[in-house]
């Protein structure tokens, strides 16, 4: 019998246990010397971090500089202790660099020295935005319509070298998720497969499962351009940011340690998404004209009431860019600043340098304003300021985690605010949700009849001004269906549904007492404003959501 020696073969198997001895070799090393260990042949280079240093200098150094984020240098070194890295280290530290060292193998370090060679042809970056292309991700949303679109794009890149295939699969789910307006895009490792999903219209939508080993290598990715420690396995948070055409989107991610791997969840702040006009967040002509009225007003306070997601943040923008006007200062207090808006002074909190809410307010106090947007009052301090504010000519906006506009006055009270103040302080409270709307190409109308008809007739005699109605068609509804252009969802964006109580004498008169959020609701029915089930029932009736959705976001029991 005849043993053919297949030479390469055997050559690649001496190979593959050399690089393995390195390292092994590496990893024991960094228990000697207190350094972590780092595999770079799976971990993402930053072309930009190389020109920190020339490929001469880092060959003689036995470094090799992979990321730089805010001036903090990621770097694997054979030998700490060689003098000529010490050195090399030193001359980077006194250039105002901080450094974070890992410890590496010689193939490693070949890895990013063989980099060098593409500086040249490497695209600019921004802070936070490294290894990914935003001019690849603007072709790719060129290509990206629809779910089957990402998911035939992924399984594409799937095929090719691991080496290319993750800035790809990258760019592929952040234009998907800007092409279907997602918020939130989670990935989410199980044992043998990760899970990816996008956050639609409120509704967490499943997009395409691939393998661990790809996940690994993206994890990495991620972390690097999120600021995010590589080497720790917990609970973290970051940020980045891409560029589309003239509009720039703010990613914050979120790591959390799991059974299998660490999950993703990056939250897209798209100023496309929030920036809806004020005629368009479906706000009840009459409501509207209430709050036009309200927001004329020299001093007050306006709140919007609702759960986290439920749109008060961007019914805020929206009121501001209403009113803002160039005799006027505008000042927003915000965590985050989600949308930049022309000639308003915006400033963004930040716990960790002890810069909250209310410093924040006082802070903004010194600057001359007329209009103060506070993100969310949250505490006794911010809730008196605000309410001082108020009282001492300015116009303030803010949000309160309550379910209901008549919540608002209890929950003043909780966070500390005397009830005396509060007729005087507060103009308007207000309560919201948001609806996903029919997608109008395939939604389908039913008659209303059996069970439905009961639910919508018991809220509809719960109107007292029945000129709410009028053209309203009371004997269909419509269903979703579901079709290429919703994604066979059946809806398409989303639409608030609100309340509102207007402080007038007879809610002044009850507040001072302290009453319970129903007493409050029981005398604002003489101010004829439509609650949440009201309006969201209108739009039921109207064709604008199905009752299936509004059942979903609102209790539509009647007591």
């Amino acid at each position: 019998m005849t043993v053919i020696f297949d030479e390469d073969k055997q050559n690649k198997r001496v190979e593959d246990l050399r690089k393995q001895e390195e390292e092994n070799l590496a990893q024991t090393l960094s228990s000697k010397y207190g350094v972590p260990y780092l595999d770079l042949s799976a971990t993402p280079i930053n072309i930009d971090s190389l020109r920190v240093i020339t490929e001469t200098e880092t060959r003689e150094a036995q470094i090799a500089v992979f990321n730089d984020i805010d001036k903090v240098l990621s770097i694997g070194a054979l030998s700490p202790q060689n003098p000529k890295t010490i050195e090399a280290l030193d001359k980077l530290r006194a250039k105002g660099y901080t450094v974070e060292l890992f410890m590496v193998s010689h193939a490693s370090l070949n890895k990013v020295w063989d980099r060098y060679k593409d500086l040249s042809y490497s695209f600019e970056t921004k802070s936070g935005a490294l290894d990914i292309s935003n001019d690849q991700i603007t072709d790719f949303l060129a290509q990206v319509h629809t779910i089957p679109d990402v998911q035939t794009l992924i399984g594409e890149v799937l095929k090719m070298k691991k080496s290319y295939r993750i800035s790809r699969i990258m760019e592929i789910i952040l234009a998907g998720a800007i092409a279907t307006n997602a918020s939130d895009v989670h990935l989410e490792p199980e044992a043998d497969f990760v899970r990816l999903r996008y956050r639609l219209d409120g509704m967490l939508t499943e997009i395409i499962e691939f393998d661990l080993e790809t996940y690994k290598l993206l994890l990495s990715r991620i972390k690097l351009i999120s600021s995010l420690k590589l080497n720790v396995y917990g609970a973290q948070d970051g940020r980045f940011s891409i560029k589309i055409s003239d509009s720039e989107i703010q990613i914050r991610t979120s790591l959390l340690p799991g059974a299998y791997s660490e999950s993703v969840v990056m939250r897209l702040l798209n100023p496309k998404s929030i920036a809806v006009p004020l005629e368009e967040l479906g706000i009840h002509p009459r409501l509207l004209k209430i709050i036009s009225h309200e927001m004329s007003k020299p001093n007050g306070m306006l709140l919007n009431t609702g759960p986290t997601g439920s749109g008060k943040t961007t019914a805020l923008y929206a009121f501001l860019k209403k009113i803002h006007t160039p005799d006027i200062k505008i000042i927003t207090i915000e965590n985050p600043i989600e949308y930049h808006l022309p000639g308003i002074v915006q400033t963004q909190t930040d716990e960790k340098k002890d810069y909250g809410f209310a410093e924040g307010l006082r802070a903004a106090l010194r600057q001359d304003p007329d209009v103060i947007m506070i993100g969310e009052i949250r505490d006794q301090e911010t809730a008196e300021i605000a309410v001082n504010s108020a009282l001492t000519g300015h116009l303030v906006f803010s949000t309160l985690h309550t379910n209901t506009a008549a919540g608002t006055f209890p929950r003043l009270a909780e966070l500390g605010v005397n009830p005396k103040t509060i007729p005087s302080a507060l103009n308007l409270a207000m309560a919201q949700r948001l609806v996903r709307k029919l997608c109008p190409n395939c939604k389908k109308a039913v008659a209303l009849e059996g069970t439905n008809k009961e639910i919508v007739d018991k809220v509809l005699e719960t109107i007292a001004d029945k000129t709410y109605l009028e053209g309203i068609d009371t004997g269909h509804i419509y269903e979703a269906v579901g079709c290429s252009s919703c994604n066979n969802i059946g809806y398409k964006s989303r639409i608030g549904i609100y309340e509102a109580i207007i402080m007038d004498e007879s809610i002044e008169n009850i507040v001072k007492e302290s009453p319970s959020e129903r007493e409050i609701e029981k005398v604002a029915v003489s101010q004829n404003i439509l609650n949440l089930k009201q309006d969201g029932i209108l739009k039921v009736l109207q064709g604008v959501t199905s009752l299936e959705e509004l059942r979903r976001v609102v209790d539509l029991e009647i007591m």
